[in-house]
């Protein structure tokens, strides 16, 4: 195997690595914060919005990410909004397809609070927006932390499909290189390994943190 390939390459790998960073770490926060507005919709008691927050859930949890990202990158023009970029198209669509998961999960954990606390809250004389914000999801955090971060991780390896609308991730500067210089075993292996430095740091705390629920 040459191994020099690999380095005579690093700055694509470097490139296409800060690429796929920067993409989960948006990704990451706008799904965080899209979720936990519809699990809030959701678990309240405004029927219509409760519905609309429910037909979303099925839409964007029902079809492929793949097919969410070609056509919010290749429909935008056919509908009239205009140019989007690449990165704003791959965003939108992880962002998306993820927070209808991560809303899930907010949910679940949401309606895994006992129902005692809202009362004891209203008691005390808190609105339904302050018991929502001071008193049921600090106990929800910890719910949903060690299922949220395992969705990160999908979040993460779902950026590769970024690739099909010509985002510079990992995976199309490792099919550059593969272009220019052959070696698709060593490049590709390459790319995976990459993808497990970046994934292995969050598996470890789902781990941390499933430990520490059973011993809790």
């Amino acid at each position: 195997m040459d191994w020099s390939v690999l380095w005579s390459n690093r700055d694509l790998y470097a490139s296409g690595l800060w690429s796929t960073v920067e993409l989960s770490a948006a990704a990451i926060a706008a799904c965080t914060l899209l979720g936990l507005v519809i699990a809030a919709i959701r678990t309240s008691r405004i029927p219509v919005l409760a519905q609309l927050a429910r037909c979303y859930l099925e839409i964007f949890r029902g079809t492929p990410l793949l097919v969410q990202m070609l056509f919010i990158y290749f429909g935008a023009a056919y509908l009239g909004i205009g140019n989007i970029s690449v990165f704003g198209a791959a965003l939108l669509a992880l962002t998306l397809f993820q927070g209808a998961y991560v809303a899930e999960i907010f949910r679940s954990g949401i309606e895994a609070v006992p129902r005692g606390q809202w009362e004891a809250a209203r008691v005390l004389g808190l609105s339904r927006t302050q018991t929502f914000a001071s008193v049921i999801l600090p106990q929800t955090r910890a719910i949903v932390l060690p299922p949220l971060v395992g969705q990160y991780l999908s979040l993460v390896k779902d950026t590769s499909i970024a690739v099909v609308i010509g985002y510079a991730e990992l995976l199309r500067e490792g099919q550059a290189i593969v272009d220019r210089d052959g070696h698709p075993g060593m490049a590709y292996l390459a790319i995976a390994v990459l993808y497990f430095v970046i994934c292995s740091p969050l598996s470890v705390v789902v781990r941390r943190m499933e430990r520490k629920a059973v011993t809790a």
